[in-house]
């Protein structure tokens, strides 16, 4: 049901299968790029199997829509910029994700996408999500790949050679999880906790899981440790008062304003770390004493307390949480 490729003298070549790829009357090709631009803005492709989209695989939710917009994608000179402009404008891409009681009993699997769906951020993002709520991030555009931390000996099994691995020391620390160095399997662990795949084979769907050991990565990893004391300080630096310095944070990690209920807890968080600082300053200098950043303006309690608040705000599921 495909054209056949159109070979030259002799066997085909790389260039021909290439030409025969983006083919206008190969419409194989756009629909799976299409498909799969849709799963990354809207969850799920309207196609559901993103990997397998042939006979084999699921039908599409809106064939037409799909076809619509493959051949749109063909028409633009393959403009891959014009194509997420298209999704990202649409009414569908900026509906709330609450689901109403009516839209889940027609549309449980949201294929039709009564509302925006829900999912947690990929591995590389969710890294990238607490070092911009702290104002770590170094949003640099390439260059080669950084060492951020990792544990010492994990790299302990690989043979042939052995290798070390020095983190670095500049603000390579801080660049986007997409460029951080990569050894096969071996990929780093916090990366590999929130389930990014390894890169022997190519991989268009990310499983997602949630396991105890994000929660720990979240709260141990020097990464996210250091970024909930830039938090800390960051919100101590630009507000003044408890009340204020809690908004702020909120709005830093979660965008939003936070509720009675959320801000009374928060508080008693607050003071339990007041008076454990207090009672115990060299855990608080060792609190200062994290990461390459160093603190500055507030006490060491003060800042130590509030790195508390701010580790529980970068743990919460909402935080990761692309809703």
């Amino acid at each position: 049901f495909l054209p056949a490729p159109v070979a030259g003298q002799g066997a085909g070549t790389r260039l021909e299968l290439a030409r025969w790829l983006v083919s206008p009357d190969n419409p194989l090709t756009a629909r799976v790029v299409v498909n799969r631009y849709w799963r990354m803005f809207f969850g799920q492709g309207l196609a559901p199997d993103v990997d397998d989209l042939g006979s084999q695989g699921a039908w599409p939710a809106n064939l037409g829509l799909l076809d619509e917009l493959a051949l749109d994608f063909v028409d633009s000179g393959w403009d891959v910029r014009a194509l997420i402009r298209r999704l990202v404008r649409t009414r569908a891409y900026r509906r709330a994700s609450l689901s109403s009681r009516e839209a889940a009993a027609i549309d449980p699997g949201n294929r039709l996408v009564s509302h925006q769906a829900r999912w947690r951020l990929d591995a590389e993002f969710v890294r990238d999500a607490a070092l911009a709520s702290s104002g770590l991030l170094v949003r640099d555009v390439g260059g080669p790949s950084v060492k951020p931390y990792q544990p010492e000996d994990y790299w302990a099994h690989l043979n042939f050679p052995m290798r070390t691995w020095q983190h670095d020391g500049d603000a390579g620390q801080y660049r986007r999880g997409m460029y951080t160095f990569w050894c096969r399997t071996f990929l780093h662990p916090s990366l590999k906790a929130f389930d990014a795949p390894a890169r022997e084979e190519s991989c268009a769907r990310r499983l997602q899981s949630n396991t105890p050991l994000q929660a720990l990565a979240l709260l141990n990893d020097p990464t996210y440790v250091e970024a909930a004391r830039a938090l800390a300080q960051r919100v101590l630096d630009e507000r003044e008062g408890d009340d204020a310095r809690l908004e702020r944070a909120f709005q830093l990690v979660l965008q939003r304003q936070p509720s009675a209920q959320e801000a009374r807890v928060l508080e008693r968080v607050l003071a339990n770390h007041r008076d454990r600082y207090h009672d115990d300053p060299d855990a608080a200098a060792a609190i200062l004493r994290n990461g390459l950043v160093q603190a500055s303006g507030e006490g060491a309690i003060e800042v130590a307390s509030w790195t508390g608040v701010a580790r529980v705000l970068l743990n919460l599921g909402e935080a990761i949480t692309r809703r």
